[in-house]
């Protein structure tokens, strides 16, 4: 699997790491969500990653390497069977991790470390965008406008500005009525 870390292992040896991460790893599998530290969380995300990288693969030798770490029949079966087909279309990024805050007890720092098992939506890039939006633009056709529509427009404008005018004068007529009263209360 990933190439083991340098310096304290977690809690213990090497061997106790690695058994650590494959009980982890079975826990995430059939729990799809599992809440613990966030040292494990961080050092779990690469190793069930790569075990779902061998699922998606599907042939008998990953189904043999995956059961050599986990050990576990049935979790190796959910994994083939039922998360390998849903994130077949999904590149990397398997997992999610989300800081919860500390425990209550030592105060350790606890992270969620969830599978991402939603449909990937794929995105096209800036320039395969331009391209694509480049030719869905018809080209620019003749409009045959008839000149009744335009003196229709025309008029209703006219209108408008007639309309915009008398509300202007009757604002203006309104501001001037209250100035002198206005003088002679003061």
């Amino acid at each position: 699997m990933p190439t083991p870390t340098k310096g304290p292992r977690l809690g213990g040896g090497p061997a106790h790491e690695r058994l650590m991460l494959a009980n982890l790893a079975a826990a995430l599998f059939t729990h799809k969500s599992i809440k613990t530290t966030e040292t494990k969380a961080k050092r779990l995300r690469p190793f069930a990653e790569r075990l779902i990288t061998f699922a998606k693969r599907g042939d008998l030798h990953a189904r043999r390497r995956v059961l050599s770490v986990i050990g576990d029949k049935e979790v190796v079966h959910v994994l083939f069977t039922e998360i390998a087909p849903l994130v077949a279309e999904r590149e990397g990024g398997y997992t999610r991790i989300t800081k919860l805050g500390f425990r209550k007890g030592d105060n350790a720092p606890l992270a969620q470390i969830e599978l991402v098992l939603e449909p990937v939506v794929k995105r096209p890039s800036a320039k395969k965008a331009a391209a694509a939006a480049a030719p869905a633009e018809a080209p620019a056709e003749e409009v045959v406008v008839e000149e009744a529509s335009i003196e229709a427009a025309e008029a209703e404008a006219t209108e408008a500005e007639a309309t915009a005018e008398e509300v202007v004068e009757t604002a203006a007529a309104e501001e001037a009525a209250e100035a002198p009263a206005e003088e002679k209360s003061e």
